[in-house]
């Protein structure tokens, strides 16, 4: 089976999730802070008048923290419980990659949080993410307190 994935980058490190959890991507806009939201989340945006909570990409893969840049992209996702947007430096392709050739991250290192495997092509890896894991339970609970308080 091949499976498709939308590669990112964030500091020319490249991430990939799966295409059928992705909706759309765009440029970035305003974020709306949102008081009381864990600190992975960088605030809210709406969406078709849907409000969507913002996550810290670059928080959440220990990264060093920058100001959003014009050129940076919302990648809008579905989770198995919400759609969230990440904000990413840019998005780059969709890479074809066959289930046996995906390198499954808990047969590399039992305890590598956030990532489901690696992709290996000629010109390096692509780590797959984990969107489902992305968020504790706790976090997805204080992202709830935070957006009904608003």
């Amino acid at each position: 089976m091949i499976n498709q994935y939308v590669v990112f980058v964030l500091d020319e490190q490249r991430y990939a999730l799966h295409l059928s959890v992705v909706d759309r991507v765009v440029h970035a806009v305003h974020i709306t802070a949102l008081p009381q939201a864990p600190d992975i989340v960088l605030g809210v945006i709406s969406m078709q008048g849907r409000i969507v909570p913002v996550i810290n990409v670059r928080r959440r893969f220990r990264h060093l923290e920058r100001a959003i840049a014009l050129t940076d992209q919302l990648i809008f996702a579905r989770t198995a419980r919400r759609v969230v947007a990440l904000l990413v430096d840019r998005v780059i392709n969709i890479v074809e990659c066959a289930e046996q050739d995906l390198i499954v991250a808990r047969n590399m290192a039992p305890a590598i949080d956030y990532v489901e495997g690696v992709i290996r092509l000629k010109d390096g890896l692509i780590l797959v993410h984990d969107l489902d894991a992305f968020l504790s339970l706790e976090e997805e609970a204080s992202v709830d307190r935070a957006m009904g308080a608003a």
